[in-house]
């Protein structure tokens, strides 16, 4: 069977999905999953170079870079989609870790609102363009749900996320909006954020969590071609971590 027979009848046939930070990563592992259950897909991401090759390994309708975390950029490229679209996933952002005697104040402050800011721009201005029973799906954690040190801003945006998802499924519906909040998933994103610690946090993992290997990508790209074709699933978050919150290295 040919990818293109196998997507002409997969779930998302016929759909369009709109995936704003789809040129590595989560994103992008999204992007090809939609892709190979019969999605067309719009891209968007910071980095030109890249969107542009991601963009032509998948065969986009369209690719628009820009910066997500600015609510401005997010209305203009809405007001350039052409409706109806199905569905949008937003992995855009990254986590803030900080001791407080080591806080920058000025960063602190960008985190608290980015991905809230992000949420509230992108439910806005996609709402209009999004098919009843379409939805818009976000990313968060389940990091911050154990306090510590260094944990504090990723702690308020893991309780934040959650009371905006439910409150924006009741507001935009019947579109509906679901949160991923995922435990450490193995991108390029981690690799930035560890370092040469890497190959150190994939052995714990593997070591430690229940499920015995690392949760990647391609685990969360399922999970959200899941919460894309489930129409009876809304305002509510979705863990997947391997069960990494249940244990001590988690």
């Amino acid at each position: 069977m040919t990818t293109e027979s196998a997507g002409a009848r997969g779930q998302l046939a016929g759909q369009t999905v709109v995936v704003i930070g789809g040129s590595a990563g989560i994103g992008l592992e999204t992007a090809r999953r939609a892709r190979a259950e019969g999605a067309d897909v719009i891209l968007t991401g910071r980095n030109p170079d890249r969107l542009k090759a991601a963009a032509a390994e998948l065969g986009a309708l369209s690719a628009s870079a820009f910066d997500a975390n600015d609510t401005e950029a997010i209305r203009a490229f809405f007001a350039t989609v052409e409706p109806p679209i199905d569905h949008v996933m937003v992995t855009a952002g990254t986590p803030y870790y900080s001791r407080l005697a080591e806080m920058d104040f000025a960063e602190t402050r960008l985190a608290l609102q980015e991905h809230p800011m992000l949420m509230l721009g992108v439910a806005r201005y996609a709402a209009g363009k999004v098919r009843p029973g379409g939805a818009l799906l976000f990313m968060g954690g389940t990091g911050g749900r154990r306090p510590g040190i260094g944990l504090s801003v990723i702690s308020a945006m893991t309780v934040a996320l959650q009371a905006l998802t439910a409150n924006l499924a009741v507001e935009i519906a019947p579109v509906r909006v679901n949160l991923i909040a995922a435990g450490f998933v193995d991108t390029p994103l981690s690799a930035t954020l560890l370092g040469d610690q890497i190959d150190v946090r994939r052995a714990e993992l593997r070591d430690t969590l229940p499920i015995g290997r690392v949760v990647g990508p391609a685990d969360v790209a399922a999970l959200a071609v899941h919460l894309m074709t489930n129409t009876a699933l809304t305002g509510a978050t979705y863990d997947i971590d391997g069960g990494q919150q249940f244990v001590r290295a988690g």
